[in-house]
């Protein structure tokens, strides 16, 4: 990274945000930024989980980018391998390689109130940028929770986003903790292979059976010669899960009918009364997400896997032990606990207005403007920010959306010329998040009964979207200088705010 390096645009991450961020900036005609990556390559959370069947619960064909259709996806539900080589081809396809700087982690952003810029410090140099779109992504910094013992076991220990290919799991006794959508597609892949496995489950998942199926050469191919078919196949899948949206957000009664058809999928593995009692969930389907899997039940169904419905308590040497006494003597631990969702590590190194951190501003709970501007935080733009998560769909749709904004507001610093930020009105991000709040009350993530990832610790819903992905995509179609505070820099005099028109509903 060259010293003293200024650009327009400063991205971070490279992946499907940051790609797509980076593909925006260049159809816009801007080509002054950089893609800051921690890791040495593309692919974000799809190079990160390499752990053994990990594949995408959203169909193939909604889940890639509108402008870069793929008529080469070998399955309906592509697995991490071929997201991830997709990814790579994003990056060559638009001619994104010159801009990418790999191993370069962000360790420090600091607003220059008043040279209004970021200062940017990274594992391999610093530089300055006019705008930081933040593309780190909920589902990049894994959590394992704290147990006791944990430092003493003598054993393999490791998180499913951190998978350890060195280790030969065959003929091992392993630890499986946690029953999220990475542990339901670990069991059934490693189960064959180990001599025993203990799969520690707080709480039971809804499951749905997968169809999956292989993509013939014929369709693929069909895809090819007419892009219109693979286009129709996507507004189709889109389609439905747009239609599925009033069950989740509005009308959470309605799945029960779905729920009844999750039970049968159950029944017809688990035929053990007492295993069909502790995988059978006690909340309303869709409080969680909803896994999809034809191979988790008949997993848990094999003499060689013993499922405990009790978190871990204690480690006691190699020894597991789990809150209702159980315990298993392991070789390995993986743990599929989710990630750092709602505390993204990332907040505590954006430094804002007045030497306040993103961390702090959130302490209260995440919330930004339309999803991607938070108050104090000028010229600084988050892909996948705050209740812009999905329970149904697919995220790309959303990133694409923010995409929208991006552009927008870029266009409009360009609009008001010089040296110019825009700093989200407390008061506009504040009526935004009631509205957002408001509309959570009745959705089935905060009336279903659960305590899922999707909650803080105060319990508030910061990370879905309550409506449909077409909702989002008008919310976030062009930026209102109303809401935001327009902050200029003259060419001799100390940085101030412009009069603006007064704030507008949102």
């Amino acid at each position: 990274m060259a010293e003293h390096e200024h650009v327009r645009v400063a991205v971070i991450g490279s992946g499907f945000g940051g790609l797509g961020a980076a593909v925006r900036l260049r159809r816009e005609g801007i080509t002054d930024f950089v893609v800051l990556e921690r890791a040495g390559s593309v692919g974000g959370t799809w190079r990160d989980n390499s752990y053994p069947g990990c594949a995408c619960d959203v169909p193939s064909h909604l889940y890639s980018f509108s402008f870069a259709p793929n008529p080469d996806w070998p399955r309906t539900f592509s697995g991490q391998e071929h997201i991830r080589a997709y990814l790579e081809r994003v990056a060559d396809d638009f001619g994104l390689r010159p801009h990418l700087r790999f191993d370069s982690e962000v360790k420090l952003m600091t607003w220059d109130e008043d040279e209004l810029r970021w200062h940017i410090e990274t594992a391999s140099g610093s530089l300055t940028a006019d705008v930081v779109v933040s593309a780190t992504g909920p589902l990049s910094d894994p959590k394992i929770p704290e147990i006791p013992g944990l430092d003493s076991f003598p054993g393999r220990v490791f998180h499913s986003a951190r998978w350890d290919h060195d280790f030969d799991l065959r003929g091992k006794r392993v630890a499986m903790v946690g029953t999220g959508a990475s542990a339901i597609q670990i069991v059934p892949s490693i189960q064959p292979e180990v001599s025993r496995l203990t799969v520690f489950q707080r709480t039971p998942p809804w499951v749905m059976p997968r169809m999956d199926r292989a993509i013939g050469a014929a369709e693929r191919g069909l895809h090819r010669a007419l892009p219109f078919t693979a286009r129709l196949r996507r507004g189709l899948l889109w389609g439905i899960r747009e239609l599925q949206v009033q069950a989740f957000t509005k009308h959470p009664d309605e799945l029960g009918l779905v729920e009844q058809l999750a039970k049968r999928n159950m029944a017809r593995a688990i035929k053990d009364p007492a295993l069909r009692a502790k995988l059978t969930p006690d909340y309303r389907i869709g409080c969680k997400r909803i896994l999809l899997s034809s191979a988790y039940y008949p997993a848990l169904a094999r003499p060689n896997v013993d499922v405990v419905a009790a978190g871990v308590a204690e480690i006691r040497g190699s020894t597991v032990v789990a809150a209702d006494g159980t315990e298993a003597e392991v070789d390995a631990i993986v743990f599929g606990t989710g990630f750092h969702v709602t505390d993204m590590p990332i907040a505590e190194r954006v430094v804002g207005v007045g030497g306040v951190t993103l961390a702090e501003a959130w302490k209260g709970g995440m919330e930004a403007l339309r999803g991607g501007s938070a108050a104090g935080f000028p010229n600084w733009l988050s892909v996948i920010g705050p209740n812009t998560g999905l329970g149904n769909s697919s995220m790309i749709l959303m990133i694409e959306s923010q995409l929208n904004y991006l552009a927008d507001y870029l266009r409009q610093l360009d609009t008001l010329g010089g040296r110019t930020a825009l700093d989200a009105r407390p008061a506009a991000v504040d009526r935004w998040n009631r509205k957002v709040q408001e509309r959570m009350k009745r959705t089935v993530w905060n009336t279903g009964g659960c305590t899922s990832w999707y909650l803080d610790a105060a319990g508030r819903n910061t990370t879905v979207w309550p409506g449909t992905t077409s909702e989002f995509r008008q919310a976030t179609r062009r930026v209102d200088l109303t809401e935001y505070e327009v902050l200029r820099k003259p060419a001799s005099t100390p940085a101030k705010s412009a009069a603006v028109p007064s704030e507008a509903t949102a």
